[in-house]
């Protein structure tokens, strides 16, 4: 399982703030193939973020099938769930 983060870092106050969170999870494919299950959950702090992984408050989720997880950087993947979720349009 891949989890992807996205923190708010101040210029002013050096406080680190995560705002989003994404979990990508395998789900099959073969040494060089893989597919992926992707979600993104409801909230704006670390706190909430947890409370929405355990509960299950998803806001988007897609899939990812057929990506090839040796030849492409794992950015590749992060950028396809995206797409997969429809952000981005």
């Amino acid at each position: 399982m891949l989890v992807v983060k996205v923190e708010l870092h101040s210029a002013v106050t050096g406080n680190k703030t995560e705002i989003a969170r994404m979990m990508i999870d395998n789900i099959g494919g073969d040494l060089k193939s893989g597919d992926y299950r992707c979600r993104t959950y409801r909230g704006r702090s670390a706190l909430r973020l947890e409370r929405a992984m355990r509960w299950g408050d998803v806001v988007r989720e897609g899939k990812v099938l057929g990506h090839r997880r040796l030849a492409l950087h794992v950015w590749h993947l992060v950028a396809k769930a995206l797409t997969a979720m429809e952000y981005g349009k």
